[in-house]
């Protein structure tokens, strides 16, 4: 992997640690380990008997979160996995039930510029996007072979975008020449078909954002990995246990919404926030990945 010591800061640390007070014999489950930073802060409120299970798809955030939570006091367990499986990988190491469940679903900074990953505009690399090198369809594969259709489909049902029949044609027009294999190819065909430059843009967001973040859902399968977490939290979860997830765009955010909603009608959880929790301005300041990230917590009955 390359550029592997880009610091990835840990969105709404602060108001996690307000909201989720740990005792000492805790497990907890980080579902998104990244580089480690959430678990560390919760970690160090852990003491020897406390156990915290990571779970991370891509192999090297397991590599750099075991190097970073190594001096912990409780027992650490990171495991290569996606967290769609989390009861299963949690079971197998012969714990039944957990006092919280942590997932940042965020995008991991050392993962945006890794020239292997493939899921930056802002540099050109291979069009790949797969967190998991064990999945078996990349970007480029979505690109080059969905017929027009689906594609503007895909691209309208994951990435919003409402000029997503206009980028698949201009897409699907680029392919019959040559294949779309790298992201500044792609960019370059949505910034085209949207008729907005890269450079000197009206607004803040690149164009191909949403293409960008459409194809990374498919790829990953992440909306349907995400139900498969929320799920199965239900079980896994104590009474009084409880559940924090950190979304990034509204697909994502909608999904938690409604399932924490869903298990308070049935009484199985308690909503802690009210409405979502979003970063201050100090940290976003700091932190510009931060702005979008959207705060929820449940607690099991």
């Amino acid at each position: 992997m390359n550029n592997v010591n880009t610091e990835h800061i840990p969105v709404l640390a602060k108001t996690l640690a307000e909201q989720i007070k740990l005792p000492q014999d805790a497990v907890m489950v980080d579902a998104t380990i990244g580089q480690g930073g959430h678990s560390e802060m919760f970690g160090r409120t852990l003491g020897p008997e406390g156990v915290l299970v990571g779970l991370d798809v891509d192999k090297g955030s397991v590599q750099r979160a075991q190097e970073k939570l190594k001096g912990l006091k409780c027992r650490v367990i990171v495991l290569n996995a996606n967290f769609a499986q989390i009861s299963e990988q949690v079971h197998k190491q012969g714990i039944e039930k957990v006092d919280f469940i942590l997932a940042d679903l965020g995008v991991c900074s050392a993962q945006l510029v890794d020239t292997e990953t493939g899921l930056s505009f802002q540099t050109n690399m291979p069009l790949d996007m797969r967190m998991d090198k064990r999945l078996t369809t990349s970007a480029a594969d979505i690109v080059n072979y969905t017929d027009e259709k689906s594609l503007a489909d895909l691209i309208y049902k994951f990435g919003e975008d409402r000029a997503s029949r206009r980028i698949a044609r201009f897409i699907a027009e680029y392919r019959r020449n040559q294949p779309i294999m790298t992201t500044e190819q792609l960019a370059t065909i949505v910034c085209k078909a949207l008729g907005q430059p890269a450079q000197k843009r009206r607004s803040k967001i690149h164009p191909a954002t949403r293409t960008f973040q459409a194809l990374r859902i498919a790829v990953n399968r992440e909306l349907e990995n995400l139900e498969k977490l929320l799920d199965s939290a239900v079980d896994l979860l104590k009474k009084n246990g409880r559940i924090a997830v950190i979304s990034f765009h509204s697909l994502e955010d909608r999904l938690v919404k409604n399932n924490f909603r869903e298990n308070t009608k049935r009484d199985i959880y308690r909503i802690i926030t009210k409405k979502p929790i979003v970063p201050m301005n100090e940290e976003t300041a700091d932190n510009p990945r931060a702005r979008s990230a959207k705060l929820r917590i449940a607690q099991r009955q």
